[in-house]
């Protein structure tokens, strides 16, 4: 019979609980065995058993939620009051039609919500999982999908609150919302080589943790998340915008919700940044990887 991931690397997943069962060939692999591989051997390693962070990401959903009535939908019930609140005060502030804004403001704080989250979880992706990591010969990369895979899942939650705007404000797709799925692929490999860029990094320097959240919250407010780009005069909307790549990830997501096709800047930059991104992650990681079980 094939041997499944739990059983090749040990692991057990009991009442939602992630067990790790230490056998003596399991755990001699621990943190030696990760010095075996390079970074690239380790990324297609994780990709090849991509069955288990799927099934790590959900049991620990399952944990976090266990006793609860709605689950991850109160995450989505407190984005929705979100919107509602925000939508309303910057709806009128900014003198906005309403049928415009809130799918704007709806979209824009969904997969904001996601990749905030995705950046926050991966300063401390490799030290939540300081006993895997040093026990189990499981890769590295594997902890990183685990946590975007686990921030997936509730994005699958949150977007269900974008058709009840759609159906709120009277509007439609078409056919630019095919968009979305190449936008969506964009975006998340995107998010991965910078989490797996910051995990590395952060799990060295673990003050780091603090100033990536004060950039995200800066971030936030410089894109255009709860404002609309036109209020922007052009001269403005050039420097502000164009530089950022949280406007460029968000447009090749967001604009295919509002029926629109994204532009060929946004996905010129999408693309272009995760090119860059991967080929010099690829060479951080392979270069620090070794160094990263004993950091913790």
């Amino acid at each position: 019979m094939p041997i499944t991931s739990q059983e090749k690397y040990g692991l057990s997943i009991s009442n939602n609980t992630i067990i790790i069962r230490f056998r003596a060939r399991d755990y001699s692999k621990g943190t030696m065995g990760l010095l075996e591989h390079t970074g690239c051997k380790d990324i297609f390693l994780s990709l090849k058993e991509l069955s288990l962070p799927f099934l790590l990401a959900k049991a620990d959903i399952r944990q976090k939620y266990r006793r609860s009535s709605l689950g991850p939908f109160w995450i989505t019930i407190s984005t929705g009051v979100m919107i509602a609140c925000i939508g309303l005060i910057f709806g009128g502030l900014f003198k906005s039609p309403t049928e415009d804004f809130l799918p704007f403001l709806t979209a824009g704080l969904i997969f904001w919500t996601f990749i905030s989250n995705c950046l926050l979880d991966a300063t401390q992706v490799f030290v939540n999982s300081e006993a895997i990591i040093k026990q189990l010969p499981i890769p590295l990369f594997s902890h990183v999908l685990r946590m975007v895979i686990r921030n997936f899942y509730i994005l699958l939650h949150n977007i269900l609150i974008f058709p009840i705007v759609l159906l709120f404000v009277q509007r439609g797709v078409d056919w630019n919302l095919f968009y979305l799925i190449p936008g969506l692929v964009i975006l998340i490999l995107n998010i991965l080589w910078v989490s797996l860029l910051l995990g590395v990094v952060c799990t060295r320097f673990r003050d780091l943790t603090q100033i990536v959240a004060s950039f995200l919250q800066i971030f936030f407010y410089v894109t255009p998340i709860i404002w609309l780009p036109s209020l922007l005069p052009e001269r403005t909307s050039l420097m502000v915008l164009e530089p950022n790549p949280f406007y460029h990830l968000l447009e090749v997501v967001r604009v295919p919700l509002m029926s629109i096709s994204p532009s060929f800047s946004d996905w010129l930059f999408s693309l272009l940044l995760a090119i860059v991104g991967w080929a010099f992650t690829i060479f951080f990681f392979d270069r620090y990887r070794s160094r990263i079980a004993y950091w913790l």
